[in-house]
């Protein structure tokens, strides 16, 4: 009996590592990262130059969530349509189907490109906000430098074709990330799945949202799909599951069916083989620090960043956390006064160090009392 559960075990981790050693997506160019540990579960040739198509509209949006936050922008603020955001709504394009000298809110643009993947909308929202549509490109270019995105070009609101409005997965997995951490709340439009446009002179219009994992029991909620006949089928993507939150950006899918099937794999892939492990809580208390010849014994200490590590399935036990100080530490100690180091470490390499900081002032103890503590330190080795 104890045989056959030896060569079970084996023969389960024998296919656990070759599964992970041949899983791949079928498509030109993929990557998947963990959201909270940041860190990278799967990547295909990340930074191989893609035409984003409508993942564009993700910096789009971007923009004027930036400036609704910075109360530069509100929702119900209305743009009067051009004739060449209307030219967009004629068939062959995805479109809002707006019309010239409409005046359309904000809001109702925003859903419009992220729900019903409007190139309309975006030219309305990008003459809106910058004038014209070229303005506002310099804008979006602008905004990816300054987020990290260092091989991205945008000319245009919609990303129709030009070949000077580029990217790459790895950049629009930076954009998405972006997306979410900076703006949860509009975020959860791209988790609509139906919007309705009560036009002008019309009856309303009501578009589905063109992303197939919101309608799969995944925990999908967005983000962009993309598609362009030189580029075929594309999607960034992501879900909430279980406290976890995957971003999966992949191109060169063949067909819309591949776009869907292949997209799932890679989430589900980072749901099966790994798992996150939640370290420290942004200025939440870590670990009681030692005093030496302070008003009390000990202090809390806590880190500024939230500290999480993306770990493979069954692998927990090789990861270490410890703490690092000479101690105890002496008073005087300032409040936010890096007093220990938090050392991350995993299969016995250092993966992390994290400054901890003490969560409150200690002052130093009168002179008597030093003295007194530093007899029984001599004597007992008592601090």
């Amino acid at each position: 009996m104890l045989r056959k559960l030896v060569i079970y075990i084996l023969l389960s981790l024998f296919i656990y590592s070759f599964s992970q050693a041949n899983f791949d997506v079928k498509a030109r160019t993929a990557i998947l990262q963990d959201y909270y540990s940041g860190e990278i579960l799967y990547e295909k040739e990340p930074d191989r130059s893609i035409y984003p198509a409508s993942m564009t509209k993700i910096m789009t949006s971007i923009i004027a969530f930036d400036l609704i936050k910075s109360g530069d922008l509100s929702l119900d603020e209305k743009f009067i349509i051009s004739e060449k955001a209307w030219r967009l709504s004629t068939a062959g394009y995805s479109s809002m189907f707006i019309m010239v000298g409409d005046q359309v809110s904000v809001e109702d643009l925003l859903k419009g490109i992220i729900i019903a993947s409007g190139n309309d909308a975006c030219i309305a929202l990008a003459e809106g906000i910058a004038g014209t549509e070229e303005e506002f490109a310099l804008l979006m270019t602008a905004k990816a430098r300054e987020i990290g995105m260092e091989n991205t070009n945008f000319t245009n609101s919609s990303g129709i074709n030009d070949p000077d409005n580029y990217s790459t997965v790895r950049d629009i997995m930076i954009m998405s990330r972006y997306l979410i951490e900076k703006h949860p709340e509009f975020y959860k439009m791209f988790a609509e799945k139906e919007f309705t446009w009560s036009r002008t002179g019309g009856d309303p219009i009501t578009q589905g949202n063109r992303n197939p994992l919101l309608y799969k029991n995944l925990g999908a909620d967005g983000i962009k799909t993309g598609y362009l006949a030189v580029e075929k089928y594309s999607l960034a993507s992501s879900l909430e599951r279980n406290g976890r939150r995957l971003i999966a950006v992949g191109s060169g899918f063949n067909t819309k069916n591949s776009r869907s099937k292949e997209s799932t794999k890679l989430l589900t892939y980072g749901l099966t083989n790994y798992d996150l492990v939640r370290i420290a809580k942004s200025n939440e208390p870590f670990q009681k620090i030692n005093v030496w010849l302070g008003k009390q014994d000990s202090v809390e200490a806590y880190t500024e960043q939230d500290i999480y590590k993306t770990i493979k399935k069954a692998k927990k036990k090789l990861l270490k956390v410890t703490v690092k100080y000479e101690g105890p530490v002496e008073a005087p100690i300032k409040k936010n006064q890096k007093i220990a180091t938090l050392r991350v470490v995993y299969d016995q390499e250092l993966v992390g160090e994290y400054d901890l900081l003490s969560s409150k002032e200690v002052k130093k103890v009168n002179f008597i009392s030093r003295l007194i503590k530093s007899i029984n330190y001599l004597i007992w080795g008592d601090v």
